[in-house]
């Protein structure tokens, strides 16, 4: 799926929405990830911190009714993209480290991890990383056999 440009206001309007929530103006002092819940049917995306407290929500018009087997994966590639471009007001927000912005289903059900901010964690994106266990064995093997 490719996103709308609407799509992508959308969601970066959500992210400075839970920004706002988190002054960095503020000292650190509240411990809580971002959750973001997609609901499929509906397209609503909604931001809870950790005591499921609703913190922002929006409709994604591209996202209703979407029947596709793949939509997680798809709106989690779209999700990232959109928190990284957005990230000088993500990693400064009010909220102690290490917290990180996690994707569930409508069920809450945890469907990936989209960013992690932390002084010394980063989270590689799932494409840059196929393919590296093969890598890492063909790797071991060979040097296994000198």
């Amino acid at each position: 799926m490719k996103a709308t440009e609407q799509t992508l206001q959308q969601i970066e309007r959500l992210i400075n929405k839970v920004a706002e929530k988190f002054p960095a103006s503020q000292e650190a002092s509240l411990m809580t990830d971002i959750h973001i819940r997609v609901a499929q049917e509906s397209g609503e995306i909604l931001a809870f911190d950790d005591d499921d407290n609703e913190i922002t929500r929006a409709v994604i018009e591209q996202w209703i009714d979407n029947k596709e087997d793949n939509f997680y994966s798809d709106i989690t590639n779209i999700i990232r993209k959109c928190i990284e471009k957005k990230k000088g007001l993500v990693e400064n927000m009010s909220i102690l480290k290490p917290y990180s912005f996690v994707l569930e289903d409508d069920d809450k059900e945890n469907i990936a991890e989209l960013y992690v901010v932390d002084d010394d964690t980063v989270i590689i994106d799932t494409e840059l990383m196929e393919g590296l266990d093969k890598d890492l064995d063909d790797f071991l093997t060979r040097l296994l056999k000198n």
